[in-house]
């Protein structure tokens, strides 16, 4: 199983007044315009997702929802769970994916920091949280070739969302 890890593009400043719950800042419009950029990338690099499974947080749903428009999937396409939001483990959210999506082999997982580091962590059988340089829109590829036992992930490639959209660039 591929599992892609995509973090949220850029939202609204965390503690802005008009935003009183975090759960619903939303995308800015640079973030917007970036992210359609990277999933463009996305796609260019012939990517594929069997199943899309999205924090419930505005601003990650909306990330998940610019890479389904790309992909022209629909929205309902959308799977929401709160195991892409702390306190879940990489183990709860894999039990999901083997109830709701058995035979899925190419997962897109679009959360937020530091939750994807720390599954991408775990799944990788570090003893502490990776340091790793998530940004706002990049994308993570690991390969769980023995799910739902996921005792040897392998990692093989941490994007920008910069890089992403220079994939769309080439591609042209």
């Amino acid at each position: 199983m591929e599992l892609y890890f995509l973090r949220h593009a850029i939202a609204e400043e965390r503690g802005d007044p008009r935003y009183k719950d975090d759960g619903l800042r939303p995308l800015t419009a640079q973030g917007k315009r970036k992210m359609h950029r990277a999933a463009l990338g996305i796609q260019a690099l012939g990517l594929t997702f069997d199943a899309v499974i999205s924090s419930p947080y505005l601003r990650a749903k909306q990330t998940a929802e610019i890479v389904a428009k790309v992909y022209k999937l629909k929205n309902k396409s959308i799977h929401l769970t709160n195991n892409l939001l702390p306190p879940a483990s990489i183990e709860e959210l894999l039990s999901e994916v083997s109830i709701h999506f058995p035979k899925s082999q190419k997962i897109l997982l679009v959360g937020h920091e530091p939750q994807l580091s720390e599954m991408v962590s775990r799944l990788l059988k570090s003893g502490r949280p990776l340091d790793i340089d998530f940004k706002k829109g990049g994308l993570c590829c690991l390969s769980v070739p023995d799910f739902p036992d996921h005792s040897n992930a392998i990692l093989h490639w941490l994007l920008t969302p910069a890089q992403l959209g220079m994939m769309f660039k080439e591609k042209q």
